[in-house]
């Protein structure tokens, strides 16, 4: 059961947004599909996987994406300009998606080293299309200067309330699907999944373990300072796990709660990655295998009988990489 620190205010994003994140996207989000593990597949008795990489674009940010466009569109605010994002490809496709859901224009700043798998679908919706520096960073102060420039809609990857919610809608079918469920574990970057989950698995008394890979430890790094902080880069999940900072939201719900935070190497990212292909044809990409890597791990080790369930996130990947095995 996770339980709450009385001495924080109220929360940045709250199990009502959720809740009306879920109103907002009825109809216009896939349901999750939850499926049981084989025994011992991810290390406890009793487990399931989530997978949300069947979502539209391919990963949980269709969610967000959905909810943000479309309650700019209810309020009338939504620029002739359209929606502006960074992203490290899988935001710009949610983004890109939404907005042609709504028929407005859509401009994705993303780096030059995307997954050219990533880039070749944001062509495919359509969306205005550019490639800047290295890093999310690089490419977020581009679509803050270009949104100053031009009038459109700034969204953003992880850090919206409206992203955020949007994302936790995903744990509302989780827990409707597996009511007794314990535990989610689901992998962090930037925190908009987590921040979105943790505020509707605290509400269903639902134990959130965070998962980074160890050089992409922006949440784990943040909980250790007391405060957010910045962090270098550097891992084969950073195209979708690769935020230099945390979202103010995610560490407030880390520390709201009894969150357990982890990291994985990326040895173990590739492994839990090649497994799923191996036991399940599943092409996932490594943000995906960060949260399985978890438990595969022993980084977070269930107890006998917890009930566990892994978000299996996003799948826009190329499956060149996967091993062919007999």
């Amino acid at each position: 059961m996770t339980t709450p620190n009385p001495l924080l205010s109220e929360p940045v994003i709250s199990y009502a947004d959720v809740k009306a994140a879920a109103g907002r996207i009825a109809g216009l989000t896939r349901p999750v599909g939850v499926f049981a593990a084989d025994a011992g597949e991810i290390g406890a008795a009793d487990g399931w996987f989530a997978y949300e990489f069947s979502q539209h674009t391919g990963s949980f940010k269709a969610r967000g994406a959905a909810n943000f466009t479309a309650a700019h569109v209810e309020t009338g605010d939504m620029p002739e300009a359209g929606v502006v994002i960074a992203s490290g490809g899988n935001a710009g496709l949610a983004c890109a998606w939404a907005a042609r859901r709504c028929g407005v224009g859509a401009t994705v700043f993303l780096p030059e080293n995307a997954p050219a798998v990533k880039v070749a679908k944001l062509r495919s919706l359509g969306a205005d299309i550019h490639q800047v520096g290295t890093e999310y960073a690089t490419a977020l102060e581009a679509s803050r200067q270009y949104a100053a420039d031009t009038g459109a809609i700034l969204s953003h990857a992880y850090d919206n309330p409206l992203i955020a919610a949007g994302a936790g809608t995903l744990m509302e079918e989780i827990h409707a699907a597996l009511p007794a469920l314990d535990t989610v574990v689901v992998a962090v970057g930037g925190g908009g999944l987590f921040s979105g989950v943790a505020a509707a698995a605290h509400e269903h008394g639902v134990r959130v373990v965070a998962a980074e890979p160890e050089h992409c430890r922006a949440l784990n790094a943040s909980i250790e300072a007391g405060h957010l902080v910045d962090v270098p880069v550097d891992s084969v999940a950073a195209d979708s796990l690769g935020a230099r900072r945390v979202s103010a939201a995610a560490l407030d719900w880390a520390r709201r709660t009894d969150c357990v935070s982890v990291l994985v190497p990326d040895s173990t990212i590739v492994t839990a990655r090649q497994g799923l292909w191996d036991q399940r044809r599943l092409a996932v990409e490594h943000a995906a295998s960060t949260a399985l890597a978890a438990v595969r791990t022993g980084a977070y080790t269930p107890d006998e009988g917890e009930r566990v369930c892994v978000v299996l996130c996003g799948a826009n990947t190329d499956p060149g990489d996967l091993v062919a095995r007999a």
